[in-house]
């Protein structure tokens, strides 16, 4: 067994995996990162990337039909295979050569193989040829394995091999018949791009369609959806699941009903990509999310950190906030405050300090590329209520702004702001609209930077942008 000393082994060459080793390297120590698949992780070849760019060509088309003189110009329906083509171009055509010489010109050691804990500040590699390389960390060890799709227990369901995020991100054909499980992020996403090439999609949405968010927004996209002559089944749920000889795939529902379809897309949550990273060899859990301290240090359950302190977790596996964005930021500042303990660096670990993730809990942005776009950062109104919050919720009609009705014919949209009434500073903040995700920083800005009402009446937009809304919504608070 070849044996190597780094100062800090991450275990996942994702984004979240990637900026760790980054800083880690920029903070003067060395770094190994182990990557079992391709270095570039799930947003490179199955998630954000690919998945938008399978979205922006029949965004374009919308925007372009909703112009007169553009509208005009449009003579045709989306080139699916011209799409499909876009896609694998964004993705890499699914090799990881660009992001390797990346590693390389920022002098961090790649190793390729499935990673495993087997000791204190220790981690096994084995490859693909089966030989195992042994790494060992002076400081710490980083787990950045991400998660992948949930399966639920719907029979017949694994056997009939269903997609999941990571087939519809990377098909290879259209199919004329989709079925979603699903009514969450990805499930309206992925019904939104297969209505554009051409899919008859049908949703089964048991607990309804993006529910976490706030109420009008799932309402708007719903209607959409349905404009786009998707069936969105708010309560339905699948009994059980075959694959036909034809490879066609009939679900019944808890009903009797049943739907056929020539694929059907899981698309109901994630899990933890822990099940094989060796986490029983530090008395915890195979397959479970990880626990962190704010410094994101794993913890155990009796909040005591892992080994005294060693182990951390960054991005999907600490369940903190399962978006890629956030992931980098909580990779930012474990990078940083691992770099800042090897060298006994003071640790700034309050609330907003540079080695902790306090955006996690508080100020967590997030879009929704859905027709209409979902943008939200922070709160909905119901769980700023829930946490004891004094509030007071703005609501303002969208396309009432005139830089929307020059933006869009027939823009339809939404606009939320909820305001904790003890401090005067939003808490949270909810577009819904075309081409609103440009729009949701300013809102993050003002979350983080806990800017009081009073002087957010002075950030005059500009006219005639999309951006009236804040000058509206500042207007309806005051009266």
């Amino acid at each position: 067994m070849q044996n190597n000393t780094y100062d800090v082994v991450i275990i996942g060459a994702g984004p979240v995996g990637e900026n760790v080793a980054d800083h880690i390297v920029q903070g003067g120590l060395s770094a190994a990162i182990v990557e079992r698949e391709l270095v570039g992780g799930e947003c490179s070849y199955w998630a954000c990337m690919p998945t938008k760019a399978l979205l922006r060509s029949g965004s374009a088309l919308r925007a372009a039909r909703q112009v007169a003189g553009a509208r005009e110009a449009v003579t045709g329906s989306l080139d699916a295979a011209a799409v499909l083509a876009r896609r694998d171009s964004f993705a890499s055509h699914w090799k990881d050569d660009g992001q390797v010489s990346w590693l390389d010109s920022a002098g961090i050691t790649l190793v390729r193989g499935q990673g495993r804990i087997s000791g204190e500040r220790t981690v096994e590699v084995t490859g693909a040829d089966g030989a195992v390389v042994s790494l060992t960390a002076r400081h710490a060890v980083v787990v950045a394995t991400g998660s992948g799709a949930l399966l639920p227990d719907i029979a017949g369901l694994r056997e009939s091999k269903p997609w999941t995020s990571r087939e519809a991100a990377a098909a290879e054909s259209v199919p004329a018949r989709l079925v979603i499980i699903g009514g969450g992020v990805v499930a309206t996403e992925m019904a939104t791009a297969y209505s554009s090439l051409g899919s008859a999609v049908t949703m089964l949405a048991l607990h309804g369609v993006l529910h976490l968010a706030e109420p009008f927004a799932g309402e708007h996209v719903v209607k959409s959806l349905e404009e786009a002559g998707a069936s969105v089944r708010v309560g339905a749920e699948a009994a059980s699941v075959e694959r036909n000889a034809d490879g066609t795939v009939r679900i019944t529902l808890t009903d009797g009903e049943q739907l056929d379809a020539d694929e059907l897309l899981v698309a109901i949550g994630r899990t933890p990509n822990t099940q094989d990273i060796g986490l029983d060899a530090v008395g915890l859990k195979a397959g479970g999310w990880l626990t962190v301290d704010d410094t994101l240090r794993v913890i155990d359950e009796s909040g005591a950190p892992v080994g005294g302190g060693w182990l951390y977790a960054a991005g999907d596996v600490n369940r903190r906030a399962l978006v890629t964005h956030q992931g980098k930021y909580q990779a930012r500042a474990v990078g940083d405050v691992i770099v800042a303990r090897a060298k006994g660096e003071p640790v700034e670990d309050a609330p907003w300090g540079r080695h902790v993730a306090t955006a996690d809990e508080r100020a967590v942005p997030q879009v929704v590329f859905t027709d209409p776009e979902v943008a939200s950062v922070g709160l909905t109104a119901a769980a700023a209520g829930a946490a004891g919050l004094r509030t007071r919720v703005i609501d303002y009609n969208l396309a009432a702004i005139s830089g929307s009705a020059l933006h869009a014919e027939g823009y339809r949209g939404h606009a939320r702001m909820v305001v904790d009434e003890d401090r005067r500073v939003i808490v949270g903040f909810t577009l819904v609209g075309p081409d609103v995700a440009e729009l949701i920083h300013a809102a993050t800005i003002a979350i983080v930077g806990e800017v009081p009402i009073d002087r957010l009446w002075h950030a005059v937009p500009a006219f005639p942008t999309v951006s009236e809304i804040w000058l509206r919504l500042l207007e309806a608070y005051g009266r």
